[in-house]
C-alpha cells in the first residue's frame, strides 16, 4: 500500500452531480493499494497516518515543525484512491499500472483505512473510489511525504 500525505489548511473533492466533501486543518491521503495488500497494511498505513509528527508544536514546543501527529491535533483527513501511484514508468512511454490491485480487491481496502481512522476519533471525507475527480489543496508548509508498507 501506498501514500502521498500532504499537510493541508484545506482540502476538497469534487466529482460531477455530487457535493464537495471538504476538510480543514489537517491531511490529504492520496492512496494506493498493490496487489496482495491486505489488513496487515491497513494497520501499518493507519498507525502511520495517525501518528506520524508532521504538525508544528504549541506552548513550549512552539517553533518545531515536527513535533504534533494528525491525533494530536485532532486534524482532519481526506482520503482519495489514487491507483497510479502503483504505476512503473521504467519502460516505454506509458505507465503500466500492474502493481495496483483490482477494484474488487483494492475498495474494501481503501475503505478500511478511512474507516480505521475514523475509528481513532478523526474527522474523515473520502473522494469516490473509481470516479473521475478534482481534488483542490492548500498545502501547508508544504509538507509531503511518501509512505509504502511495503518498503
Amino acid at each position: 500500500m501506498r501514500a502521498v500525505i500532504q499537510r493541508v489548511a484545506r482540502a476538497s473533492v469534487h466529482t460531477a452531480g455530487q457535493a464537495p466533501r471538504t476538510i480543514g486543518r489537517g491531511v490529504v491521503v492520496l492512496l494506493g493499494v498493490e496487489r496482495g495488500d491486505g489488513p496487515a497494511d491497513v494497520e501499518w498505513m493507519t498507525e502511520k497516518i495517525a501518528n506520524l509528527r508532521i504538525f508544528p508544536g504549541e506552548g513550549a514546543a512552539a517553533g518545531k515543525h515536527f513535533e504534533r501527529s494528525l491525533q494530536e491535533t485532532e486534524g482532519h483527513v481526506l482520503v482519495v484512491s489514487q491507483f497510479t501511484l502503483l504505476g512503473d514508468c521504467r519502460r516505454g512511454r506509458r505507465p503500466s499500472f500492474s502493481a495496483a490491485a483490482p477494484p474488487g480487491e483494492a475498495e474494501p481496502l481503501y475503505r478500511a483505512v478511512a474507516e480505521a481512522l475514523a475509528a481513532r476519533g478523526l474527522f474523515v471525507q473520502t473522494g469516490w473510489f473509481g470516479a473521475d475527480m478534482q481534488v483542490e489543496l492548500v498545502n501547508d508548509g508544504p509538507v509531503t511525504l511518501w509512505l509504502d508498507s511495503r518498503a
